[in-house]
């Protein structure tokens, strides 16, 4: 394959955003394939030792070896940093792999982060327990109260790291409200874009410097393989996260990174179909007398509706509930009781998959946690998080309804 491989010569600055989710990023070899090439290998040749030692002090710009560079993980990353609007894109093995990314690149031992604590339970106890054995500690404070963000800088402070929608109650923050407190405070601006995806948010239109995904969700969101990715600026993204994961090798395989190609191309329409789904689901769950309460953001109940509708195209795929219960126990029962009874739903922690998924995050995703910081982010014994599909959604309501009644 030529060094400098063909691309598309496309601004898609230009162009949608569904143009740019089918064809931002694609290279062609000298074959001039239609479809993105899957490039498995490990290394690349060179015409000469002299061209070898060249493009090794050059490797950013060159394919050199696949732990850093290959043509096929590139084209993800390009067209992830056009759809999300950044300049640069470093994909990553897993969504935690470039959460850790971020913070052993911008971060020191003896600096301070700042972090909702409405978060995923494994990014929690990186932060917690982690990071701290390694002199890097972390505030943990209400995502909504913007005061609590104030009061918690620190001189040492070097990153803010927001996580909006929030997993799995879907806590929305006001994303450009918290990056005002962050460029205050000089640190670097971390959101993570999972939940919604660059289909219905662009964080960094409203402020972030760096947005971070698990692209084993939505990006793939076929359930099939494990990714992350990092979005910013080419300075840090470039000059800093590439450096450490070169070195490092938290590397996303080519063979993963074709897939996510794939799945890309359908982003607009998966999440368009699943988020009208969700809505469904939603305001039938409102009307369940077993059910508590239902946070889902294009709901008038939720109570950042008017941040969410904002800053989001829609309410997303994920719906949280909470089943009545007089003690802890009583309500883990119940929601035990809904989850069992399903036929349709896949009981199963990840989500982001064409297919609906049911899970009772105290016991699987936050199980991890604490139960101070699970009660501190409201998640209760009585609470199910749904993450929604393309099935009928009269028949995710008919699946739940056996275990509500």
């Amino acid at each position: 394959m030529d060094d400098q491989t063909q691309r598309e010569a496309l601004n898609f600055d230009e162009l949608g955003f569904d143009t740019a989710a089918v064809r931002a990023g694609t290279q062609r070899s000298e074959y001039n394939e239609h479809a993105e090439a899957l490039f498995l290998t490990s290394s690349f040749c060179f015409k000469s030792a002299a061209e070898a030692a060249e493009r090794f002090a050059n490797s950013e710009d060159f394919f050199t070896y696949s732990r850093f560079t290959n043509p096929t993980v590139t084209m993800l990353q390009d067209r992830l940093a056009a759809l999300e609007g950044g300049e640069a894109c470093i994909a990553t093995a897993s969504g935690m792999s470039a959460i850790l990314s971020i913070v052993m690149s911008a971060c020191n031992a003896g600096d301070h982060i700042v972090s909702s604590r409405s978060i995923f339970g494994s990014t929690l106890n990186l932060f917690s327990t982690v990071f701290s054995r390694f002199g890097i500690t972390t505030t943990f404070v209400d995502p909504n109260d913007l005061d609590a963000w104030r009061a918690a800088v620190q001189p040492n402070t070097r990153l803010f790291f927001l996580e909006t929608p929030s997993n799995p109650l879907t806590e929305v923050s006001d994303i450009r409200a918290v990056g005002e407190i962050a460029r205050e405070a000089n640190a670097l601006f971390v959101v993570d874009n999972c939940f919604c995806s660059p289909a219905l948010q662009r964080p960094l239109e409203h402020g972030a410097d760096v947005v971070v995904h698990s692209a084993t969700k939505y990006i793939d969101g076929q359930g099939r393989v494990l990714g992350g990715a990092i979005i910013g600026k080419r300075d840090f993204v470039m000059g800093k996260v590439f450096v450490f994961v070169r070195t490092t090798g938290p590397s996303l395989s080519a063979f993963n990174a074709w897939l996510m190609l794939r799945g890309l191309e359908t982003l607009p329409i998966r999440m368009e179909r699943q988020s009208a789904n969700a809505f469904t689901i939603a305001q039938w769950l409102e009307t369940q007398p077993a059910i508590k309460r239902v946070w889902y953001p294009s709901l008038k109940s939720h109570p950042q509706h008017e941040v969410a509708m904002r800053q989001q195209k829609t309410g997303g795929a994920l719906v949280a509930f909470e089943l009545h219960g007089d003690t802890p126990e009583a309500q883990r029962a119940n929601a035990w009781r809904v989850i069992d009874q399903t036929r349709v739903c896949s009981i199963t922690g990840n989500l982001g998959d064409t297919r609906t998924t049911i899970t009772h995050p105290a016991s699987t995703t936050h199980a991890r946690v604490t139960p101070e910081a699970r009660a501190a982010a409201g998640v209760t014994e009585g609470v199910i998080r749904l993450s929604v599909g393309l099935e009928d959604p009269q028949d995710i309501c008919n699946d739940l309804a056996r275990g509500l009644a």
